[in-house]
């Protein structure tokens, strides 16, 4: 017996269930003269199903980006799909927690400009390379996985698909959408922490051709162990769409969420290490908190003119405003009558060592608006095949971050310095301090008042054009090359600069304007349908002014430019039910800038990663099913971006990251599951003189399945390990632990 043949389960069962309609139809049909003098009806055999597939299936096998074709095979780089499925099956809600399924991505902290989720990818920071639905999301808040069907990680500098950015790859959250077949679906959980969390999921059609689907969330409790973390969040996602199935179609569609959470900054380091503390010490005020609206928008209608043409247009305006009020370790050190005295290093009891703590406060709006066209044309020229896409791109980026600061005293003595003939008043923000060991949790001291502080503000322009074309030279050779031109056009001022303030480096204005034409190349070599070989080449690019904002001697800088080489090969085993995935790659960043002092900059930084990467995902039986993945990242800085750094590991670039998910049906109706996460040891900055240690967490799960209700229990950290989730540049280096043992009821019921 061949492979596919022993695809038993779901093939008979599909064979079954299309079959006997079809004879009882055949039984129950008038005889005629016809039938009457035919030969005698076959009886159908009897058809026995033995065992059942799993209900959820975590091989995604294709990609939403519309940039992409839809089968990974065809894709000449590496592409990891978290899909609902398994993010069900782990008990994931954030965005963070289901990126945690992709080695070679490391988490990153709330910074001291930046908050929501911060991403490593493959050594490089992806701050602005998240995207929705195939447009860049680059707003700086917590993200929840309520409205995604998916997440899909691309690997490797990808700006001839995205534009700027994308060093490491890029991240995109694919929506839920609209579908003809209506459904309904409610999900409640609540922890051992006290976090209730509901979902609900409706899906409706509302003509022949048009659907509606609205997807809601609420969530109240603590997120983690850490006692002072908690949320209070809501969100709804509704969309239309029109013509399904027709040659035009269009789809609305919205995201509008709330978030109340109390920020979480870590810890400290000291004598190299974080500071060795219990993992549920918190520094901060009760009267902190992160207060987030955001309003994500989208348009978009697909018309096909011929099997062989169609035309893409879609919009979409996101929206993001952000109240904060956040209070963080900022470093450890003595206190006397002369007031607090930092240390990096010590040999002092802990108990006898106090927390100094600096306020990050801050009101940001960050918004943008794009539009992108897009033309498939699929062609022969004799007898190779093309698929030719070619696109345009324009959109505006808009940032504005009002920054507060509070100055307070320790001991008595004042934490921030005054004016002097020689320097101005201090402005850091230096609160208080705490005792390093058991501090108190209090408001804030009511004798310290808010000042405003710098007024950052920033805009963009974006006009780009691109040209992809996919070559089929036989069935088992093909190609991919593209080409995209960008024109960015940016600028930024900040009230307190250094015209106008004694030491500061900020610029008082900038303007800059860049234009590069990034480059992919690929070639696949498909010896049967199973095997998928490539190699790639791929260009990106980071204009110093990319965020919007900017330092005393980068506005005349040109952009970082980013090179990535892979190769790579894709596999389906048992007659596709499971896939197998590796690849080496090398990716430089050639000219990164270089800090030479407070003033002046140079591009002669130089970062280099090489790595290896292997994945598995799929059915190994039709009950037993598996996501893994390890990733290898052996990161050099080879021309120091900053003093002391040359040598060095990128921060928060571990060695080895490896990710192992499996679940397994047993009798009728039951499920378990379980894995793991490994992570390296790794370095909290990049003269890595803060290391954080290695660890392994454990997470499992039991579910019982009905047709009408699900039961899922999560246990997460299942042996109570003491390991830091993320990582915090700023400040020397901070860690934020993880959460320690923590267990998830939920239960799903199904209309």
């Amino acid at each position: 017996m061949n492979r596919r043949s022993q695809r038993t389960p779901i093939a008979t069962a599909l064979i079954a269930l299309f079959a006997a309609p079809a004879a009882s139809l055949a039984q129950q049909a008038p005889a005629t003269p016809v039938q009457q003098s035919a030969a005698p009806a076959t009886t159908l055999q009897e058809v026995v199903v033995n065992g059942a597939a799993s209900r959820d299936d975590f091989n995604a096998g294709k990609s939403s980006i519309s940039k992409l074709p839809e089968d990974l095979h065809d894709v000449p780089q590496s592409v990891t799909i978290v899909n609902k499925a398994l993010m069900e099956s782990q008990g994931v809600s954030s965005l963070a927690d289901a990126l945690r399924n992709v080695p070679g991505i490391t988490i990153g902290g709330a910074e001291g400009g930046q908050i929501g989720n911060n991403i490593n990818l493959n050594g490089f920071s992806a701050r602005t390379d998240i995207y929705l639905d195939g447009f860049r999301d680059r707003g700086q808040y917590y993200r929840d996985t309520f409205a995604l069907d998916s997440v899909e990680v691309l690997m490797g500098p990808s700006s001839m698909l995205f534009g700027r950015g994308s060093t490491g790859g890029v991240i995109n959250q694919a929506t839920k959408k609209p579908q003809m077949k209506a459904a309904t679906e409610v999900t409640g959980s609540v922890t051992t922490n006290g976090l209730v969390r509901a979902t609900a999921d409706y899906n409706t059609p509302t003509g022949d051709t048009s659907a509606f689907r609205i997807s809601a969330m609420a969530q109240d409790g603590r997120p983690s162990t850490r006692d002072e973390m908690t949320v209070q969040d809501f969100g709804i996602a509704p969309s239309w769409r029109f013509g399904i199935g027709t040659p035009t179609e269009i789809t609305l569609s919205a995201l509008l969420q709330h978030n109340h959470d109390m920020p979480d900054y870590g810890f400290s380091n000291l004598n190299g290490h974080p500071t060795n503390v219990d993992r549920n010490t918190f520094y901060g005020f009760t009267d902190d908190r992160t207060n987030q609206d955001v309003a994500s928008l989208s348009a978009g209608i697909t018309h096909k003119f011929s099997p062989n043409l169609r035309l893409r247009n879609q919009t979409q305006f996101n929206y993001v405003e952000t109240d904060a009020r956040e209070t963080a370790p900022n470093s450890v050190g003595s206190v006397s009558a002369r007031g607090f005295t930092p240390l990096t290093t010590s040999t002092l009891p802990l108990d006898q060592l106090f927390v100094r703590l600096q306020s990050h406060d801050r009101k940001i709006r960050d918004y943008s608006i794009f539009n992108q066209t897009e033309l498939t044309a699929n062609f022969d020229t004799g007898s190779v095949k093309h698929t030719l896409l070619m696109g345009a791109e324009i959109g505006h980026d808009g940032y504005n971050n009002q920054n507060y600061y509070r100055n307070g005293s320790c001991n008595g003595v004042a934490l921030n310095p005054a004016a002097t003939s020689t320097a101005a008043a201090g402005t850091s923000g230096f609160v208080a301090c705490e005792p390093l060991v058991n501090p108190t949790y209090t408001a804030s001291p009511a004798n310290v008042p808010t000042s405003t502080g710098n007024l950052q503000g920033g805009s963009a322009n974006t006009l780009a054009a691109y040209l992809n074309d996919s070559i089929e030279f036989t069935k088992q050779w093909k190609a991919v090359a593209g080409l995209r031109y960008d024109r960015y056009i940016a600028s930024i001022s900040n009230s307190i600069n250094s015209t106008n303030t004694l030491g500061n480096t900020a610029l008082a204005s900038a303007d800059q304007t860049v234009n590069y034409t990034s480059v992919r190349l690929g070639g696949i070599w498909q010896p049967t349908e199973a095997q998928s070989y490539y190699v790639s080449y791929g260009t990106s690019f980071n204009p110093s002014l990319e965020q919007l904002v900017g330092t005393v001697g980068q506005q005349s800088l040109d952009p970082e430019k980013n090179k990535s080489y892979e190769v790579g090969g894709k596999w389906d085993l048992m007659g596709g039910d499971l896939s197998l995935t590796s690849a080496v790659f090398q990716i430089t960043k050639d000219n990164a800038r270089s800090q030479i002092d407070a003033t002046t900059y140079a591009l002669s930084g130089k970062i280099r990663v090489k790595g290896f990467r292997a994945g598995a995902t799929g059915h190994i039986t039709n009950k037993w099913q598996v996501f893994a993945g390890y990733t290898y990242l052996d990161g050099e800085i080879i021309n120091g971006i900053a003093t002391g750094t040359t040598g060095k590991v990128p921060t928060n670039t571990p060695k080895h990251t490896a990710t192992a998910w499996t679940s397994y049906t047993f009798l009728p109706n039951w499920e378990v599951g379980g894995g793991a996460f490994y992570m390296s040891e790794r370095f909290a900055n990049n003269t890595n003189t803060v290391q954080v240690g290695s660890f392994v967490r454990w997470d499992g799960m039991l579910a019982y399945h009905q047709p009408k209700y699900d039961v899922r229990l999560n246990l997460f950290n299942i042996f109570d390990k003491k390991y830091y989730d993320a990582l915090i540049q700023s400040d020397g280096g901070r860690s934020v632990p993880g959460t320690g043992r923590t267990a998830m009821l939920s239960f799903t019921y199904r209309m």
